[in-house]
């Protein structure tokens, strides 16, 4: 695929109308409030008063999830998904068109009507059968779960001034312990990476977009994953949405311990601050649902 300015300077028009049959009026660029910064987003505006969204990859690495997420566009449906309308894919350019949720509720904040219709959404997504072509969570368990990488080098998490190391290492086996009894084979379809940024409302319905992480396994694990970024944004703790969760509440904290002391990923300066405060919560939350102390910073 293309890369470089030639792509991220100018907006897809001609392959635009090479698609829908319709010449755009105008074209706005949208920051995307997301931490990657591989795609292009763009709010497309027509004569008649419509309007797309459209998602363009930016190079080869962002075209391999933009294809993803076709995939999961194409074949799922259900009230948690935007309107598709197509994609267009030339091998030097790729971009999904979508509905434009410009006009949506984008969260926070939060109320409990706000927080049950997430949840009601995941209940849908868990019922509705996977697409055939996604991977499966319990194939990435290696990496999701991170205690074993804490393990083999603690000092990341340690940077982050979030626990001691003598806590750490009280703790640390109870901790794998709790990651190798999380379930996290099943048939559900998930998301993977819910959080506020990557969702709105539409009325009362809880609409998801990002599909790119879409994987087959344990819904369960969709609603845990939300919940630190949840808790950060004024909203209830962990325990109170997913209780007696310990193995699950684990592997999230593993997922961020693992990452959060290590250096910024290029296209995403922003996100191991983040994965830092997702861990402030998580952390307490896995050690509580242990029966653990709570981690000394």
């Amino acid at each position: 695929m293309a890369t470089g300015s030639s792509l991220r300077n100018r907006s897809p028009a001609a392959e635009l109308e090479q698609l829908l049959g319709l010449r755009a009026a105008r074209w706005d660029r949208v920051e995307s409030g997301g931490y990657g910064r591989v795609n292009a987003h763009w709010r497309v505006r027509f004569d008649d008063g419509g309007s797309v969204f459209v998602k363009q990859a930016l190079d080869s690495d962002a075209a391999v999830w933009l294809r993803k997420e076709r995939l999961v566009y194409e074949r799922v449906a259900g009230l948690f998904m935007p309107a598709y309308f197509g994609a267009y894919d030339s091998g030097q350019c790729f971009f999904l068109v979508l509905e434009d949720l410009g006009a949506a509720e984008w969260p926070p904040p939060w109320t409990r009507e706000r927080i049950d219709a997430v949840l009601s959404a995941l209940e849908a997504l868990r019922a509705t059968p996977p697409p055939a072509g996604l991977g499966f969570l319990a194939d990435r368990r290696d990496s999701i779960v991170g205690w074993p990488g804490v393990r083999e080098d603690p000092e990341p998490l340690l940077s982050t001034g979030l626990c001691s190391r003598r806590w750490l290492e009280e703790a640390l086996p109870a901790l794998l312990s709790a990651c190798d009894d999380a379930e996290l084979g099943g048939n559900d379809l998930l998301h993977l990476d819910v959080r506020s940024d990557n969702l709105c409302f539409k009325g009362t319905d809880a609409v998801l977009v990002d599909w790119n992480l879409a994987c087959v396994g344990n819904g369960r694990f969709d609603a845990a994953f939300w919940l630190p970024s949840l808790r950060l944004e004024g909203g209830p703790e962990p325990w109170e949405v997913l209780p007696d969760a310990g193995p699950l509440a684990a592997a999230v904290a593993g997922f961020f311990a693992v990452r959060a002391g290590l250096p910024a990923p290029a296209g995403a300066p922003t996100v191991r601050e983040f994965q830092r405060r997702q861990l402030e919560v998580a952390l307490p939350w896995a050690a509580r649902e242990l029966g653990l102390p709570a981690p000394r910073g």
